[in-house]
């Protein structure tokens, strides 16, 4: 705890921190306001489903482009805006769903422009831990695992806050609350010192990155790239597959025990691994970690009841905000100075657009396949990420290997 006590410390940091955490929790509470929201003014599941997917898709498709103009802007210039017309977007979101009658076309209008202003706030705010930690690789570890840890909590309280809400006031109060807390949030954490510091190194760096130079980014974080998608995928799909179990063992509310377990071991192994002084280097734990996080999702095959498969899940969740962590880490030490944003939002993208994919294939596999299997299965993309991502770094250790060798060599002969 002391360490996490150290990160808090640094200057300006828990202010920023807080101010961050305001706004992200907006992302907490959001999609299951605008679910309830929908479904109480359209009174149709499938016109609710047909607006949040176009949210969630616009979100997630120009979520790169955002992080690039602030790479290339800055986080006030960009940021503010981003936050405030989203915040804009949310309160009309809820003005049109607070009674029935709104069209659907306006509806998903108004979530196409709510999903492409959507501010990178947890992208930023990694960036500006690493101001703050001043390229110290083990405080912006401790500093990247509370942030994940923290992010974990956010997931987990925010529709807890909203399902509260709703028993005492209209769905659409939660549009209501999820566009004051990013509004709020964002504005005290670009009030920050630390957001000034930011713009500063940013303006020391040599030039504006070339489209050829952008275009390279995803190539540089290649191995956090394939593990996160790896990642989602698996446990997209492992997701779908603990519903088929629990139903299998006329046992629903295993659903609810399972996801509740994850979580707590995800907290759990954050702070855990944030403590810890690792000798191997952060590319080195990577696949290690996706490893161990595929074999616990394939021990789940094992499973014979809803108990053990609780504590399965448990020891899952023990690895996966260590491996976030340590993907952003990765990312953030591969990226190109001008990139680091970025960098860190296309983790985020693979880990999100894996755990759709993965959800949405295993409906098909789960109609064929024994569930057991279909543990396997969604273990299958975990592995084969971790296989990868070794690979990339073995052929990249060797790459730099020859490298100094054939430069060495021409200094030998020149000398």
């Amino acid at each position: 705890m002391s360490s996490y006590l150290a990160v808090l410390r640094l200057p300006f940091a828990a202010r920023t921190f807080a101010a961050a955490l305001i706004g992200r929790l907006s992302y907490g509470t959001v999609f299951l306001s605008l679910t309830l929201a929908l479904t109480t003014a359209t009174g149709s599941v499938g016109r609710t489903g047909a607006v949040v997917a176009v949210f969630a898709l616009v979100i997630a498709g120009l979520s790169p482009v955002r992080a690039r103009l602030i790479d290339r802007y800055g986080a006030r210039q960009i940021l503010l805006p981003l936050s405030l017309s989203y915040a804009s977007a949310l309160t009309c979101l809820a003005a049109a769903t607070w009674r029935p009658g709104t069209p659907l076309w306006l509806l998903e209008a108004v979530a196409v422009v709510a999903g492409a202003t959507a501010p990178p706030l947890g992208p930023t705010m990694r960036t500006l831990w690493r101001v703050m930690c001043a390229d110290d690789r083990a405080l912006m570890q401790r500093a990247f695992s509370l942030d994940t840890v923290a992010e974990e909590v956010v997931g987990v309280g925010g529709p807890l806050l909203v399902g509260v809400l709703v028993l005492v006031v209209d769905p659409a109060f939660g549009l209501l609350l999820s566009a004051a807390l990013v509004a709020v949030g964002t504005v005290a954490m670009m009030a920050s010192p630390v957001v000034g510091l930011a713009a500063a190194a940013r303006d020391t760096t040599t030039a504006t990155p070339s489209p050829a130079a952008r275009s390279r980014t995803l190539a540089r974080i290649a191995e956090p790239v394939i593990v996160t998608a790896g990642v989602g995928l698996g446990l997209g799909a492992q997701n779908l597959v603990i519903v088929a179990f629990a139903i299998q063992h006329r046992q629903p509310s295993a659903i609810a025990w399972a996801d509740a377990g994850m979580s707590l071991g995800s907290i759990a192994g954050g702070l855990v691994y944030g403590a810890l002084t690792w000798r191997a280097a952060d590319r080195t734990r990577l696949p290690l970690l996706a490893a161990a996080l595929g074999i616990a999702v394939a021990a789940a095959a094992l499973a014979p009841d809803v108990y053990t498969l609780t504590a399965v899940t448990t020891i899952t969740g023990v690895f996966m905000s260590p491996l976030l962590a340590c993907a952003y880490l990765v990312a953030d030490e591969l990226a190109a100075e001008q990139s680091r944003t970025a960098a860190g939002m296309w983790v985020n993208n693979a880990f999100n657009a894996g755990s759709s994919g993965g959800y949405a294939a295993m409906g098909t596999a789960l109609a064929t396949l024994p569930v057991a299997w279909c543990f396997a299965m969604a273990a299958a993309p975990i592995l084969l990420g971790a296989a990868v991502a070794r690979a990339l770094r073995s052929r990249r250790a060797r790459s730099t290997t020859l490298d100094t060798d054939e430069l060495a060599a021409k200094e030998t002969a020149l000398a």
